[in-house]
Protein backbone atom coordinates (compact mmCIF):
# COMPACT_ATOMS: atom_id res chain seq x y z
CA UNK A 1 0.00 0.00 0.00
CA UNK A 2 0.81 3.46 -0.72
CA UNK A 3 2.76 5.15 2.77
CA UNK A 4 1.21 7.62 4.37
CA UNK A 5 1.65 11.34 3.77
CA UNK A 6 3.79 12.86 6.50
CA UNK A 7 2.61 14.06 9.84
CA UNK A 8 1.58 17.54 10.51
CA UNK A 9 3.70 19.39 12.99
CA UNK A 10 1.35 18.51 16.04
CA UNK A 11 0.63 14.92 14.64
CA UNK A 12 2.81 11.60 15.82
CA UNK A 13 3.13 9.15 13.44
CA UNK A 14 2.92 5.68 16.04
CA UNK A 15 4.24 2.15 14.50
CA UNK A 16 2.76 -0.41 16.52
CA UNK A 17 4.18 -4.18 15.83
CA UNK A 18 2.61 -7.48 17.38
CA UNK A 19 4.97 -10.28 17.83
CA UNK A 20 4.13 -12.87 20.32
CA UNK A 21 6.37 -15.97 21.79
CA UNK A 22 4.56 -18.06 24.55
CA UNK A 23 7.32 -19.88 25.51
CA UNK A 24 9.59 -20.05 22.46
CA UNK A 25 6.81 -20.81 19.46
CA UNK A 26 6.51 -17.96 16.51
CA UNK A 27 2.91 -16.61 16.22
CA UNK A 28 0.91 -18.78 13.46
CA UNK A 29 -2.66 -18.85 12.01
CA UNK A 30 -3.07 -15.05 12.13
CA UNK A 31 -6.54 -14.23 10.91
CA UNK A 32 -8.29 -10.59 10.69
CA UNK A 33 -11.96 -11.26 12.06
CA UNK A 34 -13.67 -7.59 12.11
CA UNK A 35 -12.81 -6.53 14.32
CA UNK A 36 -10.16 -8.52 15.95
CA UNK A 37 -7.12 -10.52 14.52
CA UNK A 38 -6.92 -13.55 15.92
CA UNK A 39 -3.18 -16.27 15.99
CA UNK A 40 -1.93 -18.55 18.27
CA UNK A 41 1.42 -19.06 19.84
CA UNK A 42 2.53 -22.34 21.60
CA UNK A 43 -0.90 -22.49 24.02
CA UNK A 44 -1.83 -18.90 24.19
CA UNK A 45 -4.60 -17.59 22.07
CA UNK A 46 -4.38 -14.30 20.60
CA UNK A 47 -6.85 -11.24 20.12
CA UNK A 48 -5.86 -8.08 18.99
CA UNK A 49 -8.21 -4.98 18.41
CA UNK A 50 -8.16 -1.52 17.30
CA UNK A 51 -5.58 -2.54 14.67
CA UNK A 52 -8.12 -3.21 11.39
CA UNK A 53 -5.70 -1.69 8.85
CA UNK A 54 -2.62 -3.77 10.57
CA UNK A 55 -0.64 -6.11 7.89
CA UNK A 56 0.67 -9.51 8.17
CA UNK A 57 4.54 -9.03 7.60
CA UNK A 58 7.49 -11.89 7.24
CA UNK A 59 9.71 -10.80 11.01
CA UNK A 60 13.47 -11.28 10.47
CA UNK A 61 13.44 -15.06 11.08
CA UNK A 62 10.99 -15.91 8.41
CA UNK A 63 7.72 -15.48 11.19
CA UNK A 64 4.56 -13.47 10.91
CA UNK A 65 4.03 -10.55 12.68
CA UNK A 66 1.50 -7.72 12.58
CA UNK A 67 1.86 -4.25 12.32
CA UNK A 68 -0.05 -0.93 11.98
CA UNK A 69 1.03 2.66 11.52
CA UNK A 70 -1.34 5.36 12.56
CA UNK A 71 -1.42 8.79 12.90
CA UNK A 72 -2.31 11.02 16.51
CA UNK A 73 -3.30 14.46 16.15
CA UNK A 74 -2.31 16.25 19.57
CA UNK A 75 -5.55 15.47 22.19
CA UNK A 76 -6.46 11.99 20.15
CA UNK A 77 -6.17 9.13 21.55
CA UNK A 78 -6.54 5.58 20.20
CA UNK A 79 -6.80 2.23 22.31
CA UNK A 80 -5.25 -1.02 21.00
CA UNK A 81 -6.36 -4.21 23.06
CA UNK A 82 -4.22 -7.36 23.23
CA UNK A 83 -5.90 -10.38 25.02
CA UNK A 84 -3.58 -13.31 25.68
CA UNK A 85 -5.64 -16.66 26.64
CA UNK A 86 -4.12 -19.76 27.93
CA UNK A 87 -5.44 -22.82 26.40
CA UNK A 88 -6.34 -24.08 23.08
CA UNK A 89 -9.85 -24.89 22.91
CA UNK A 90 -12.51 -22.60 21.88
CA UNK A 91 -14.51 -21.14 24.28
CA UNK A 92 -16.93 -17.94 24.04
CA UNK A 93 -14.75 -14.63 24.08
CA UNK A 94 -14.75 -11.85 25.99
CA UNK A 95 -15.83 -8.02 25.14
CA UNK A 96 -12.83 -6.38 23.96
CA UNK A 97 -15.02 -2.84 24.68
CA UNK A 98 -12.30 -0.74 25.70
CA UNK A 99 -14.36 1.75 27.05
CA UNK A 100 -15.67 -0.61 29.14
CA UNK A 101 -12.54 -2.21 29.63
CA UNK A 102 -11.39 1.23 31.05
CA UNK A 103 -14.04 1.54 33.16
CA UNK A 104 -13.57 -1.84 34.91
CA UNK A 105 -9.84 -0.88 35.36
CA UNK A 106 -10.19 2.16 37.21
CA UNK A 107 -13.34 1.00 39.33
CA UNK A 108 -10.68 -1.98 40.35
CA UNK A 109 -7.88 0.52 41.31
CA UNK A 110 -10.52 2.54 43.08
CA UNK A 111 -11.73 -0.52 45.45
CA UNK A 112 -7.99 -1.86 45.94
CA UNK A 113 -6.36 1.55 46.58
CA UNK A 114 -8.11 3.67 49.94
CA UNK A 115 -7.50 7.30 50.28
CA UNK A 116 -5.28 7.29 52.81
CA UNK A 117 -6.77 10.16 54.27
CA UNK A 118 -5.63 8.52 58.24
CA UNK A 119 -1.94 8.93 57.46
CA UNK A 120 0.12 11.91 57.97
CA UNK A 121 0.62 11.94 54.09
CA UNK A 122 -2.15 11.00 52.14
CA UNK A 123 -1.06 11.23 48.68
CA UNK A 124 2.30 9.87 48.67
CA UNK A 125 0.76 6.90 50.93
CA UNK A 126 -2.19 6.28 48.80
CA UNK A 127 0.87 6.02 45.88
CA UNK A 128 2.67 3.53 47.90
CA UNK A 129 -0.30 1.57 48.36
CA UNK A 130 -0.91 1.62 44.49
CA UNK A 131 3.24 0.54 44.26
CA UNK A 132 2.70 -2.83 46.14
CA UNK A 133 -0.34 -3.54 44.62
CA UNK A 134 0.67 -2.97 41.12
CA UNK A 135 3.95 -4.86 41.96
CA UNK A 136 2.23 -7.91 43.22
CA UNK A 137 1.32 -10.85 40.86
CA UNK A 138 -1.59 -12.87 40.70
CA UNK A 139 0.50 -15.49 42.00
CA UNK A 140 1.16 -13.44 45.13
CA UNK A 141 4.52 -12.65 44.30
CA UNK A 142 5.10 -9.23 44.64
CA UNK A 143 8.35 -7.63 42.54
CA UNK A 144 11.37 -5.78 44.43
CA UNK A 145 10.89 -2.96 41.96
CA UNK A 146 9.59 -2.54 38.13
CA UNK A 147 13.27 -2.75 36.32
CA UNK A 148 16.35 -3.85 36.20
CA UNK A 149 19.53 -2.83 35.68
CA UNK A 150 19.43 0.92 37.04
CA UNK A 151 22.58 0.75 38.56
CA UNK A 152 23.39 2.53 42.00
CA UNK A 153 27.15 2.73 41.15
CA UNK A 154 28.10 1.07 37.94
CA UNK A 155 31.43 1.67 37.89
CA UNK A 156 31.74 -0.67 40.80
CA UNK A 157 29.96 -3.39 39.41
CA UNK A 158 26.68 -2.33 41.62
CA UNK A 159 23.79 -2.92 39.07
CA UNK A 160 21.18 -5.24 39.76
CA UNK A 161 17.61 -6.81 38.75
CA UNK A 162 14.98 -6.52 40.91
CA UNK A 163 12.31 -7.74 39.05
CA UNK A 164 12.00 -10.31 41.67
CA UNK A 165 10.21 -11.66 44.85
CA UNK A 166 11.84 -11.02 48.23
CA UNK A 167 10.71 -13.01 50.98
CA UNK A 168 11.82 -9.95 53.13
CA UNK A 169 9.92 -7.11 50.91
CA UNK A 170 6.49 -9.38 50.69
CA UNK A 171 7.13 -9.48 54.80
CA UNK A 172 7.52 -5.32 54.73
CA UNK A 173 4.63 -5.31 52.20
CA UNK A 174 2.64 -7.16 54.31
CA UNK A 175 3.24 -5.14 57.58
CA UNK A 176 2.65 -1.95 56.08
CA UNK A 177 -1.03 -2.85 54.97
CA UNK A 178 -1.66 -4.19 58.01
CA UNK A 179 -0.25 -1.02 60.15
CA UNK A 180 -2.87 1.11 57.44
CA UNK A 181 -6.01 -1.50 58.16
CA UNK A 182 -7.10 -0.91 54.24
CA UNK A 183 -7.97 -3.67 51.76
CA UNK A 184 -6.13 -6.73 52.54
CA UNK A 185 -5.37 -8.13 49.81
CA UNK A 186 -1.45 -7.44 49.41
CA UNK A 187 -1.42 -8.57 53.58
CA UNK A 188 -2.95 -11.78 52.29
CA UNK A 189 -1.25 -12.52 48.87
CA UNK A 190 2.37 -11.95 50.71
CA UNK A 191 1.30 -14.27 53.16
CA UNK A 192 -0.09 -17.27 50.94
CA UNK A 193 3.20 -16.68 48.64
CA UNK A 194 5.80 -16.78 51.79
CA UNK A 195 3.48 -19.61 53.60
CA UNK A 196 3.63 -21.51 49.98
CA UNK A 197 7.71 -20.84 49.37
CA UNK A 198 8.56 -22.21 53.56
CA UNK A 199 6.32 -25.60 52.96
CA UNK A 200 7.85 -26.39 49.62
CA UNK A 201 11.19 -25.21 50.11
CA UNK A 202 11.94 -26.03 54.29
CA UNK A 203 15.41 -24.99 55.56
CA UNK A 204 16.58 -24.68 51.16
CA UNK A 205 14.23 -21.39 51.66
CA UNK A 206 15.24 -18.98 49.16
CA UNK A 207 16.13 -14.92 49.58
CA UNK A 208 13.98 -14.48 46.09
CA UNK A 209 11.88 -15.96 43.37
CA UNK A 210 10.21 -15.16 40.91
CA UNK A 211 6.90 -13.41 41.04
CA UNK A 212 5.33 -16.74 40.15
CA UNK A 213 7.14 -18.82 42.76
CA UNK A 214 9.82 -20.55 40.68
CA UNK A 215 13.56 -20.13 40.81
CA UNK A 216 15.38 -16.64 40.52
CA UNK A 217 17.80 -16.97 37.30
CA UNK A 218 21.45 -17.09 37.58
CA UNK A 219 22.56 -13.53 37.06
CA UNK A 220 24.42 -12.40 33.85
CA UNK A 221 25.20 -9.85 31.71
CA UNK A 222 24.23 -8.97 28.29
CA UNK A 223 25.68 -7.46 25.68
CA UNK A 224 22.42 -4.78 25.20
CA UNK A 225 23.84 -1.03 26.53
CA UNK A 226 22.22 -0.09 29.77
CA UNK A 227 21.67 3.39 31.58
CA UNK A 228 23.94 5.13 31.93
CA UNK A 229 26.36 3.14 29.93
CA UNK A 230 26.13 0.40 32.12
CA UNK A 231 25.70 -3.45 31.48
CA UNK A 232 22.15 -4.92 31.26
CA UNK A 233 21.75 -7.58 33.78
CA UNK A 234 19.06 -10.22 34.55
CA UNK A 235 18.95 -12.49 36.98
CA UNK A 236 20.11 -11.97 40.78
CA UNK A 237 22.83 -13.98 42.59
CA UNK A 238 21.01 -13.63 45.98
CA UNK A 239 18.83 -16.56 44.69
CA UNK A 240 21.69 -18.75 46.18
CA UNK A 241 22.54 -17.34 49.45
CA UNK A 242 21.41 -18.29 53.20
CA UNK A 243 19.73 -15.54 54.58
CA UNK A 244 18.57 -16.35 58.49
CA UNK A 245 16.33 -13.30 58.46
CA UNK A 246 14.02 -13.93 55.78
CA UNK A 247 12.71 -16.83 58.38
CA UNK A 248 12.14 -14.57 60.95
CA UNK A 249 10.45 -12.14 59.06
CA UNK A 250 8.09 -14.90 57.53
CA UNK A 251 7.58 -15.53 61.38
CA UNK A 252 6.34 -11.55 61.45
CA UNK A 253 3.94 -11.99 58.90
CA UNK A 254 2.40 -14.95 59.49
CA UNK A 255 1.61 -13.50 63.08
CA UNK A 256 0.44 -10.15 61.74
CA UNK A 257 -1.86 -11.91 58.90
CA UNK A 258 -3.18 -14.49 61.68
CA UNK A 259 -4.02 -11.76 63.56
CA UNK A 260 -6.04 -9.59 60.78
CA UNK A 261 -7.49 -13.32 59.92
CA UNK A 262 -5.61 -13.62 56.68
CA UNK A 263 -3.87 -16.65 57.29
CA UNK A 264 -4.68 -19.58 55.44
CA UNK A 265 -4.87 -23.07 57.26
CA UNK A 266 -0.99 -23.94 56.02
CA UNK A 267 0.29 -20.66 57.98
CA UNK A 268 0.39 -22.54 61.48
CA UNK A 269 2.70 -25.35 59.61
CA UNK A 270 4.58 -23.20 58.27
CA UNK A 271 5.00 -21.20 60.99
CA UNK A 272 6.26 -24.73 62.67
CA UNK A 273 8.53 -25.30 60.00
CA UNK A 274 10.22 -21.67 59.60
CA UNK A 275 10.89 -21.82 63.81
CA UNK A 276 12.34 -25.70 63.22
CA UNK A 277 14.54 -24.29 60.50
CA UNK A 278 15.94 -21.50 62.98
CA UNK A 279 16.46 -23.04 65.93
CA UNK A 280 18.92 -25.68 63.32
CA UNK A 281 20.72 -22.80 61.96
CA UNK A 282 20.49 -19.83 64.02
CA UNK A 283 24.49 -20.63 64.65
CA UNK A 284 25.60 -20.48 60.69
CA UNK A 285 26.81 -17.33 58.84
CA UNK A 286 24.66 -16.03 56.08
CA UNK A 287 24.43 -13.31 53.99
CA UNK A 288 21.98 -11.12 55.99
CA UNK A 289 19.47 -7.68 55.20
CA UNK A 290 22.43 -6.21 52.70
CA UNK A 291 23.34 -8.99 51.08
CA UNK A 292 26.88 -9.31 51.46
CA UNK A 293 30.03 -11.74 52.94
CA UNK A 294 28.70 -14.37 55.18
CA UNK A 295 28.87 -13.59 59.04
CA UNK A 296 26.70 -13.97 62.09
CA UNK A 297 25.27 -10.59 61.41
CA UNK A 298 23.55 -9.39 65.10
CA UNK A 299 20.12 -7.94 62.61
CA UNK A 300 19.39 -11.73 61.75
CA UNK A 301 19.70 -12.97 64.91
CA UNK A 302 17.42 -10.15 66.57
CA UNK A 303 15.28 -10.11 63.79
CA UNK A 304 14.58 -13.90 64.70
CA UNK A 305 13.88 -13.30 68.09
CA UNK A 306 11.56 -11.16 67.28
CA UNK A 307 9.76 -13.51 65.26
CA UNK A 308 9.76 -16.00 67.26
CA UNK A 309 8.43 -14.18 70.01
CA UNK A 310 5.41 -12.92 67.96
CA UNK A 311 4.35 -16.60 66.28
CA UNK A 312 4.56 -17.74 69.68
CA UNK A 313 1.92 -14.86 70.95
CA UNK A 314 -0.40 -15.16 68.00
CA UNK A 315 0.32 -18.20 66.29
CA UNK A 316 1.20 -21.53 68.83
CA UNK A 317 -0.39 -23.55 71.53
CA UNK A 318 0.68 -23.35 75.10
CA UNK A 319 3.84 -26.16 74.15
CA UNK A 320 4.72 -24.89 71.12
CA UNK A 321 4.77 -20.81 72.39
CA UNK A 322 6.64 -21.99 75.38
CA UNK A 323 9.25 -24.04 73.31
CA UNK A 324 9.24 -20.47 70.36
CA UNK A 325 9.81 -18.38 73.66
CA UNK A 326 12.52 -20.54 74.76
CA UNK A 327 14.46 -20.63 71.58
CA UNK A 328 14.15 -16.93 71.19
CA UNK A 329 15.26 -16.37 74.70
CA UNK A 330 19.03 -18.95 74.04
CA UNK A 331 19.47 -16.35 70.57
CA UNK A 332 18.86 -12.99 72.57
CA UNK A 333 21.45 -14.24 75.23
CA UNK A 334 23.93 -15.44 72.66
CA UNK A 335 23.88 -12.34 70.90
CA UNK A 336 23.84 -10.22 73.64
CA UNK A 337 27.02 -12.44 74.43
CA UNK A 338 29.09 -11.75 71.85
CA UNK A 339 27.71 -8.60 69.65
CA UNK A 340 27.35 -5.89 72.53
CA UNK A 341 30.18 -3.41 71.93
CA UNK A 342 31.19 -1.79 75.43
CA UNK A 343 28.66 1.02 74.97
CA UNK A 344 26.05 -1.16 75.26
CA UNK A 345 24.76 -0.59 71.64
CA UNK A 346 24.71 -3.58 69.16
CA UNK A 347 27.32 -4.60 66.83
CA UNK A 348 26.85 -5.54 63.60
CA UNK A 349 28.07 -8.63 63.75
CA UNK A 350 29.92 -10.34 66.47
CA UNK A 351 33.55 -9.60 64.78
CA UNK A 352 32.61 -6.24 63.16
CA UNK A 353 31.91 -3.22 65.55
CA UNK A 354 30.40 -0.94 63.12
CA UNK A 355 27.10 0.70 63.15
CA UNK A 356 24.72 -0.55 61.76
CA UNK A 357 20.77 0.82 60.93
CA UNK A 358 18.99 -2.41 60.12
CA UNK A 359 19.64 -2.78 64.38
CA UNK A 360 16.96 -0.04 64.57
CA UNK A 361 14.46 -2.93 63.06
CA UNK A 362 14.08 -5.54 65.60
CA UNK A 363 13.20 -3.91 68.36
CA UNK A 364 10.67 -2.27 66.32
CA UNK A 365 9.11 -5.81 65.67
CA UNK A 366 9.04 -6.72 69.08
CA UNK A 367 12.81 -8.63 69.62
CA UNK A 368 13.22 -5.82 72.71
CA UNK A 369 10.90 -3.24 74.45
CA UNK A 370 11.80 0.55 73.17
CA UNK A 371 13.30 1.01 76.69
CA UNK A 372 15.68 -1.63 76.68
CA UNK A 373 19.10 -0.23 77.03
CA UNK A 374 20.67 -1.67 74.15
CA UNK A 375 17.78 -0.43 71.70
CA UNK A 376 18.15 3.64 73.12
CA UNK A 377 22.05 2.69 72.81
CA UNK A 378 22.04 1.55 69.31
CA UNK A 379 19.30 4.73 68.15
CA UNK A 380 21.75 6.96 69.72
CA UNK A 381 24.23 5.38 67.87
CA UNK A 382 22.48 5.51 64.44
CA UNK A 383 21.91 8.82 65.03
CA UNK A 384 25.91 10.06 65.82
CA UNK A 385 27.30 7.76 63.01
CA UNK A 386 25.05 7.02 60.06
CA UNK A 387 22.62 10.66 60.10
CA UNK A 388 23.95 13.29 57.78
CA UNK A 389 21.82 16.32 57.22
CA UNK A 390 18.77 14.49 57.82
CA UNK A 391 19.58 11.63 55.76
CA UNK A 392 20.18 7.79 56.89
CA UNK A 393 23.15 5.59 55.89
CA UNK A 394 22.48 2.13 56.32
CA UNK A 395 26.49 1.71 57.29
CA UNK A 396 29.32 2.78 56.75
CA UNK A 397 32.03 1.88 53.35
CA UNK A 398 35.56 1.20 54.60
CA UNK A 399 36.83 4.63 55.69
CA UNK A 400 35.05 6.91 52.99
CA UNK A 401 32.76 9.22 54.36
CA UNK A 402 29.08 9.40 54.02
CA UNK A 403 27.48 10.04 50.65
CA UNK A 404 30.26 9.01 48.68
CA UNK A 405 30.59 5.02 48.37
CA UNK A 406 26.68 5.15 48.38
CA UNK A 407 23.89 7.26 48.82
CA UNK A 408 21.83 7.69 51.56
CA UNK A 409 19.05 4.06 51.89
CA UNK A 410 15.78 5.49 52.16
CA UNK A 411 14.70 2.45 53.89
CA UNK A 412 16.20 3.33 56.55
CA UNK A 413 15.29 7.02 57.22
CA UNK A 414 11.72 5.59 57.74
CA UNK A 415 12.93 3.25 60.04
CA UNK A 416 14.77 5.69 62.20
CA UNK A 417 11.31 7.67 62.13
CA UNK A 418 9.46 4.68 63.10
CA UNK A 419 12.37 3.93 65.93
CA UNK A 420 12.43 7.69 67.53
CA UNK A 421 8.50 7.31 67.23
CA UNK A 422 8.70 4.13 69.32
CA UNK A 423 10.93 6.13 71.92
CA UNK A 424 7.75 8.89 72.04
CA UNK A 425 9.88 11.80 70.01
CA UNK A 426 7.21 12.66 68.08
CA UNK A 427 8.38 15.44 66.71
CA UNK A 428 11.76 14.57 65.67
CA UNK A 429 10.04 11.36 64.21
CA UNK A 430 8.02 13.68 61.71
CA UNK A 431 11.15 15.36 60.95
CA UNK A 432 12.81 12.64 60.01
CA UNK A 433 9.72 11.31 57.93
CA UNK A 434 9.70 14.58 55.86
CA UNK A 435 13.62 14.36 55.18
CA UNK A 436 13.38 10.56 53.93
CA UNK A 437 10.12 11.21 51.69
CA UNK A 438 12.06 14.33 50.31
CA UNK A 439 14.14 11.99 48.52
CA UNK A 440 12.23 11.08 45.59
CA UNK A 441 11.84 11.37 41.90
CA UNK A 442 9.72 14.36 40.80
CA UNK A 443 6.28 11.43 39.81
CA UNK A 444 6.52 10.37 44.04
CA UNK A 445 8.81 7.07 43.46
CA UNK A 446 11.79 5.95 45.36
CA UNK A 447 14.87 4.08 44.62
CA UNK A 448 16.76 2.39 47.18
CA UNK A 449 19.17 4.55 47.29
CA UNK A 450 18.96 8.87 47.13
CA UNK A 451 22.31 10.34 46.28
CA UNK A 452 22.13 13.14 48.72
CA UNK A 453 25.03 15.21 47.03
CA UNK A 454 23.86 15.39 43.37
CA UNK A 455 19.81 14.75 44.50
CA UNK A 456 19.75 11.83 41.89
CA UNK A 457 18.16 8.72 42.30
CA UNK A 458 20.44 5.16 42.88
CA UNK A 459 19.13 1.68 41.53
CA UNK A 460 15.91 0.44 40.47
CA UNK A 461 12.36 2.35 40.42
CA UNK A 462 9.91 1.87 42.18
CA UNK A 463 11.78 -0.18 44.94
CA UNK A 464 8.71 -1.78 46.88
CA UNK A 465 10.27 -1.92 50.29
CA UNK A 466 10.73 1.99 50.35
CA UNK A 467 7.08 2.34 49.70
CA UNK A 468 5.88 -0.20 51.97
CA UNK A 469 7.81 1.86 54.90
CA UNK A 470 6.42 5.04 53.67
CA UNK A 471 3.12 3.73 54.24
CA UNK A 472 4.07 2.07 57.43
CA UNK A 473 5.50 5.20 58.89
CA UNK A 474 2.84 7.41 57.34
CA UNK A 475 0.36 5.34 59.14
CA UNK A 476 1.97 4.97 62.24
CA UNK A 477 2.69 8.81 62.92
CA UNK A 478 -0.96 9.52 62.50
Amino acid sequence: PRPPAPPGPRTARLRAMLDVRAGGPRMHGVHHHDPDWTARSGGTRIRWRGADEAVVREGPDGGAVLAVTFDLAEGESRDLVLELAAGTAEEPAAALDAGALWEATERDWEQSVPSCDDTIAPRDARLSYAVLTGLTSQAGGMAAAATTALPERADEGRNFDYRYAWIRDQCFAGHAVAAHGGPPHVLRSAADFVTARILADGDRLRPAYTVAGDPVPEQRESDLPGYPGAKVVTGNQASGQWQLDALGEALLLLATAAEHDRADRGALKAARVAAEVIGRRWGDPGAGIWETEDKLWTHSRLICVAGLRQAARVLGGPAESAEWNSLADAVLTETTRTALAPGGRWKRANDDGRMDAALLIPPLRGALPADDPRSVATLKAVRADLVQEGFVYRYRVGDEPLGVAEGSFTLCGFFLALAEHRQGEAARALGTFERTRSGSATSGLFSEEYDVRQRQLRGNIPQAFVHALLLETASRLA
